[in-house]
């Protein structure tokens, strides 16, 4: 047990070891640097030369690639920290950082757990037990079921109860997993198995519970934290009702919905839960709030988030230096009387993933990363330049932040930043998220958490702004990409004796399951200029190069003078950022490529590098077009694989428990024949 308040000792910290990966570890060492601390990095085998590695003052190898023998791995981390000497853990936010044995392995080491008691953690781990203390102080909480009986038999009888839809939640979880939202009785099993599965893989806890699901809630949430000797102050909310799987996309502070009364009304009941458990560290109370206003408690996550960013550009505070203060036994630098806010923060994150393939996770090398600067931004990134995108963890990249004295200023600059960006070499939401920023319903705060669903449409259509009067963006990609491989026209390897004849530069910029051919055709007329044409137009265009450093390359196309990052991934791949726009393009010879194959319509391949999680057909069987066939996991989601067509499994190639590459076959259906006439 720890001490009590009055007899715990200040303890002072010397070296800290995160364990954790990415832009989280690289935000608390930052941290660290500042207030004179060691650090310690942990690796598995997949982040052997990662950016947190890099920025350590040691690091130390914990395990292979999977998470469940690295990241997870108590023992090996206890271990390392022993190793390197360290006195101190941080666990970041995800993995182990609401685990309440991690925290006991370590105090057991004798080691310093940057966050709340065990106790406190293993309380709030359930949900049901956290929901129970909310009634018990008067908190108003979402009708639902958390009784100990969880059987599918016992939970569709409490959802007929409550009424559809509902919520089905991981009593031990949160960021989304284990969480499904099921609107008629005939989908409650298969979520129920999907959320255990999920549940399972995510906290090694599979325990379900129901909750009513509102519609066109506000999820909004509000930072809390306390010291060792009894004091609890509330910094202020977040909205986080943009979300996409459950999972936050955007988030910001204050939200533009409380009243100055709710306000106070949602913190006073976050300061009153965490007073009840003797809340030491950062932690968040997180509510739900309807379309009338009324608010619900959901529940504490006893850690540190993702997007604490926002409330220290808000209050001006540096909630890690707190949350060393506190752990070391000092009290809270301030108290409520004395915390301020000024202006309006939001806060972006940047994933690798592609919004026109469902969204789908993306793995591979970081061609080129170029983080914005700038006024009021702020940017907390774990990669850089020439960094893999694993397969193994959750996909995001960075977060990009922006304050401003209002709102409107705040989502300006950050919209700002994002054009500034860049992210080459995996396919990311960059552009999506301007896409909800500049939405009129998000500028006008009229959002809930099923904005994203509601204006997918709109969200996800691509921009048709001229990047100049008569060029698109993708054709200006085009051309700053063609004006990038050309170099020096004048160059041995791009002479030409009829100089006279266009040159033909042929791409294909492939958007989810589309793709759209852009042809350029280049009259060289002298030193770096050129008469231009695209396809079938009949419209010229006198472009000229007027600078070119690396992957930056400044035109003038008739007098409009325009700047774009272009750079080649792999031979004849390129990506280029035009006018706030990322694009992927594939260079095409005019020439047919000899020994060319394409693949069987009929084989199914992997979309990203996973593990088989389930198959759900046998070979033989009949299926339909759209019918689920095998279940993949990658990046901390699940990934179903549906029937093309109607037709017969002919082919199993994976086995549950195995592990595939990207674009590897796992399932061949043959197509059924047509009917006879």
């Amino acid at each position: 047990m720890r001490p009590t308040h009055e007899e715990r000792p200040t303890r002072l910290i010397r070296k800290l070891l995160v364990a954790n990966r990415g832009e989280i570890a690289c935000r608390v060492m930052r941290t660290c640097r500042a207030l004179g601390i060691a650090t310690v990095a942990v690796f598995s085998d997949a982040d052997a030369s990662a950016r947190h590695v890099r920025e350590a003052d040691e690091a130390i190898r914990i395990g292979e690639s999977a998470a469940t023998a690295s990241y997870l791995a108590i023992r090996a981390l206890v271990a390392a920290a022993q190793r390197a000497g360290a006195d101190a853990v941080h666990p970041g936010y995800g993995f182990l950082a609401e685990n309440a044995d991690f925290a006991d392995a370590c105090e057991a080491a004798d080691l310093t757990f940057i966050g709340p008691s065990p106790e406190v953690i293993r309380r709030m781990g359930s949900k049901r037990e956290a929901k129970r203390l909310a009634v018990s102080l008067g908190v108003p909480i979402v009708p639902g079921y958390e009784g100990d009986d969880t059987s599918d038999a016992r939970l569709v009888a409490a959802a007929r109860e409550i009424g559809y839809p509902v919520m089905v939640k991981a009593s031990a979880g949160g960021g989304g997993k284990g969480m499904r939202v099921v609107t008629r009785a005939a989908d409650l099993p298969g979520a129920l198995a999907a959320a255990r599965r999920e549940a399972l893989s995510a906290f090694g806890d599979e325990t379900l519970l129901l909750e009513k699901a509102l519609v066109e809630p506000r999820h909004i949430e509000i930072q809390i934290f306390g010291d060792v000797h009894g004091s609890v102050i509330a910094l202020g909310e977040r909205e986080c009702s943009i979300q996409r799987r459950h999972q936050k996309v955007i988030e910001e502070t204050p939200s533009t919905t409380l009243t100055v009364e709710t306000r106070a009304r949602m913190s006073e009941a976050a300061v009153a839960i965490g007073r009840s458990l003797g809340y030491t560290g950062a932690g968040t109370v997180e509510f739900i709030m309807d379309r009338e206003g009324a608010f619900y408690f959901l529940e504490v996550n006893t850690r540190l988030q993702v997007e604490h960013p926002v409330t220290e550009l808000v209050t001006g505070l540096d909630l890690v230096r707190w949350q060393i203060l506190v752990a070391e036994g000092h009290p809270l630098p301030l108290t409520q009387e004395q915390i301020t806010f000024t202006g309006h923060a939001v806060e972006a994150r940047i994933y690798a993933e592609d919004p026109a393939s469902g969204f789908l996770p993306q793995a591979g090398e970081v061609v080129l990363w170029r983080p914005p600067e700038g006024d009021g931004v702020r940017v907390d990134a774990g990669v850089a330049t020439g960094d893999s995108i694993s397969p193994y963890y959750d996909p995001m990249v960075a977060k990009v932040c922006a304050h401003g004295a209002t709102r409107d200023e705040a989502l300006r600059r950050l919209d700002a930043a994002l054009q500034r960006t860049v992210l080459f070499g995996v396919r990311s939401n960059l552009d999506y998220v301007r896409h909800v920023l500049l939405h009129p319903d998000h500028r006008a705060g009229r959002i809930s958490t099923a904005f994203l669903e509601q204006r997918a449409a709109d969200l996800l259509s691509p921009a048709t702004d001229l990047a100049t009067d008569d060029l698109s963006s993708a054709q200006l990609a085009a051309l700053a990409v063609s004006m990038q491989r050309l170099g020096d026209i004048s160059a041995p390897a791009t002479w030409r004796n009829n100089r006279g004849r266009p040159l033909l530069e042929q791409y294909k910029q492939a958007t989810g399951i589309s793709s759209s051919e852009i042809v350029v055709q280049l009259i060289p007329e002298r030193a770096a200029a050129f008469s231009v044409t695209f396809g079938e137009e009949s419209e010229t265009y006198s472009v000229r190069v007027l600078a070119r450093s690396g992957p930056d390359i400044t035109l003038d196309i008739a007098g409009h003078v325009l700047r774009v990052v272009a750079v080649e991934a792999q031979p004849d791949i390129w990506w280029a950022r035009v006018a706030g726009e990322t694009f992927c393009l594939t260079r095409h010879s005019p020439l047919p490529l000899p020994g060319v194959s394409q693949a069987s319509s009929d084989s199914l391949a992997a979309p990203m590098p996973g593990q088989v999680i389930s198959v759900l057909v046998a070979e033989g069987q009949t299926v339909a077009a759209g019918d689920p066939l095998m279940i993949l996991e990658a990046m901390k989601m699940e990934h179903t694989i549906r029937a093309p067509h109607s037709g017969v499994v002919s082919a199993i190639h994976y086995r549950p428990g195995d592990q595939v590459r990207a674009a590897a076959v796992v399932l061949d259906v043959r197509a059924a024949p047509p009917p006879l006439a």
